[in-house]
């Protein structure tokens, strides 16, 4: 009996119950609850996760903001407030804006001109994240932690950032703006006199100097910000990205912006089922050939798929046939059969699958969701005419040797081989125009059908386009509500 548990136990999860659990982030719903249940440590973990569910958060966004005095922070911070409909949490509003616990303690050190506690900042953040406001809706923290203690002791209560965006400049650029920055006390928002000064002239006259920006206590704040770059660093690497603030804060956002939207890799299960569209000639079959080399995935060709059919005198291969000798289009409904059997066979839903060459159009792409057909990574392959023209049209075969060659790229090595090359009828121009019309009269739709797809430069070297390709393989999507 126990053998027969330990066999269970060992076996692979049925295909489908895979994919369900992947398209619905099972895994990633469940690494979160464990998480969470080994950071807090409620008495009643059934009860926590009940909670946990109905909270629904998993996806607020826990920002942290750092940097160095006058690096923009408090801007990033408000900005993606407004963006996330988030809560900012800052030095200023944990002293100002909040009554929390401690809050008069904090008061009392800053009045008497000494240093807070790097434990009493802790505890002023874990009580203030730990509203109901900055579970639902997320949290930004500007300007926290300061140092390693800081970092440590928000970790051990529970708080851990998504992402980490790390502003840099250079020390004089930080100095120089420092003595134009200006504060609305209305709004908090930050201004410069240079750089950024506000259009409205009731916000300009009600704009005041920062207390403690003076060059020297810049310089000084600079110099105790270097001495705990590196240990933070070291915490939130994983987490964390660097983006310069000298540059026009347009950019800035939008780097940032393009940081904290990205998921990071999740240890979960993934089986890929990959599909490549694209014009004749953008190098589909060299990319799935190169991902299922790397990967173990199953390489399938649509008309390679129709032609073994054929050669294997199937059931199927039988009704292909004469579409196939007479150079007419298989109907729809057998290239989906065929590659809903090929698709389900054990290969495919065990280690994954790598599709070109179908869909053609939207109504075939409707098909094969029917059939239950949904790959995860969508690529569309973007080659200009001209390029395609000289890539297909150029191609030559021997006929002794079977060997292909290009006239530019890859000509015969010697004269007797030149002249016995023979072009195959489907390079000739009007054939390649007439494949590149049907394409392109169909492409625009099949794109507003994948809408979560991603487009490849395919006139570039084929190894950067792999790595390119690789890249958005492994890196998760954004979650789908359901």
């Amino acid at each position: 009996m126990a053998e027969a548990d330990a066999e269970d136990a060992a076996r692979p999860w049925p295909p489908p119950a895979g994919v369900y659990a992947e398209e619905r982030g099972l895994f990633q719903l469940l690494q979160n609850m464990l998480e969470e249940l080994l950071i807090h440590q409620p008495d009643d973990p059934i009860e926590f996760m009940i909670n946990h569910l109905k909270q629904n958060n998993d996806d607020a966004p826990r920002i942290c903001v750092l940097g160095p005095p006058a690096s923009g922070k408090t801007t990033v911070a408000m900005w993606l407030c407004k963006h996330f409909n988030a809560i900012r949490v800052s030095q200023e509003t944990l002293l100002f804006k909040e009554v929390l616990m401690q809050t008069e303690e904090a008061k009392a050190y800053k009045e008497r001109n000494q240093k807070i506690p790097n434990a009493l900042w802790a505890n002023l953040i874990q009580e203030r994240l730990s509203n109901v406001d900055c579970i639902k809706q997320g949290w930004i923290l500007e300007g926290f932690p300061e140092n390693q203690e800081q970092a440590w002791m928000l970790q051990s209560s529970g708080i851990f950032p998504r992402h980490v965006v790390m502003l840099y400049a250079p020390d004089t650029v930080l100095i120089e703006r420092s003595g134009g920055k200006r504060l609305d006390p209305l709004t908090q928002e930050v201004f410069h006199t240079t750089f950024d000064w506000p259009s409205d002239p009731l916000v300009q006259q009600r704009l005041v100097k920062p207390e403690d920006l003076s060059e020297q206590e810049v310089s000084k704040k600079l110099l105790e910000y270097h001495r705990n770059f590196p240990e933070i660093f070291h915490i939130y690497q994983k987490v964390l990205k660097s983006i310069s603030a000298d540059q026009p804060s347009v950019d800035v956002l939008s780097q940032v912006l393009a940081f904290v939207q990205t998921r990071h890799r999740s240890a979960a299960p993934f089986t890929p089922r990959i599909l490549f569209l694209g014009p004749p000639g953008s190098g589909k079959s060299l990319q799935a050939a190169l991902i299922a080399q790397k990967y173990d995935v199953v390489n399938i060709c649509c008309g390679q798929l129709l032609k073994e059919a054929v050669a294997d005198n199937t059931k199927l291969g039988e009704l292909i046939k004469p579409y196939i000798d007479s150079g007419c289009p298989v109907p729809d409904n057998l290239v989906l059969k065929l590659l809903t059997e090929r698709l389900s066979a054990l290969d495919c839903l065990s280690n994954g699958w790598v599709l070109s060459g179908f869909p053609r159009d939207v109504e075939q792409g409707e098909q094969l969701q029917k059939a239950q057909i949904n790959p995860n990574r969508v690529f569309f392959f973007h080659l200009p005419y001209e390029s395609i023209m000289e890539r297909l049209s150029q191609r030559r075969t021997d006929p002794v040797t079977g060997e292909r060659y290009h006239t530019t790229f890859r000509p015969a090595p010697t004269p007797e081989i030149q002249a016995r090359l023979r072009q195959n009828p489907k390079d000739e121009e009007e054939n390649i125009k007439k494949h590149l019309n049907i394409y392109y009269s169909n492409v625009k739709a099949l794109e507003d059908f994948y809408q979560d797809a991603f487009y490849v430069n395919a006139d570039q070297d084929p190894y950067v386009m792999f790595e390119f390709i690789e890249s958005c393989i492994i890196k998760p999507l954004p979650c789908k509500k359901h």
